[in-house]
């Protein structure tokens, strides 16, 4: 592993803090101050924490060059897989083992974002004409 591949992760996991400090402000605001059920403020704060992703992501970690659209469109699938992964793995800890939605939400984002979320927007995402972003891991 290279100086570049660790610099491209810790960009990575420091954008992703930012955007899951923004997921889990609004799901907790939502269900504790405003009184939603915890699996729909879930779903809205991961909505937020995406957008802020995959900004992040295309700026400042990836310096993704090329299409705007197709990189939002190939992140839109992996986001998809990424909320839906995220949604069951909080659903299944919160009511079949019965952890705090918060504990539950800690634990699939950590799960999820180091293995799904990295791998895919490294390789499918940001990778649209951009030979110099194929970092070997």
């Amino acid at each position: 592993m290279t100086k570049r591949f660790f610099s491209l992760l810790f960009r990575f996991q420091l954008s992703a803090i930012i955007a899951t400090l923004i997921d889990f402000s609004f799901t907790i605001f939502l269900k504790e101050v405003c009184g939603l059920g915890y699996l729909l403020s879930a779903s809205i704060g991961a909505v937020l924490g995406g957008i802020t992703n995959f900004i992040l992501g295309r700026r400042w970690v990836f310096k993704a060059a090329g299409p705007r659209h197709h990189q939002a469109f190939r992140y839109s699938v992996i986001w998809g897989g990424s909320i839906l992964l995220n949604i069951s793995a909080v659903f299944l800890l919160t009511d079949f083992l019965n952890f705090n939605y918060i504990i539950s939400k800690i634990i699939a984002a950590f799960m999820i974002g180091l293995t799904f979320n990295y791998t895919m927007q490294r390789r499918f995402v940001f990778v649209i004409n951009q030979p110099a972003n194929k970092i070997k891991a």
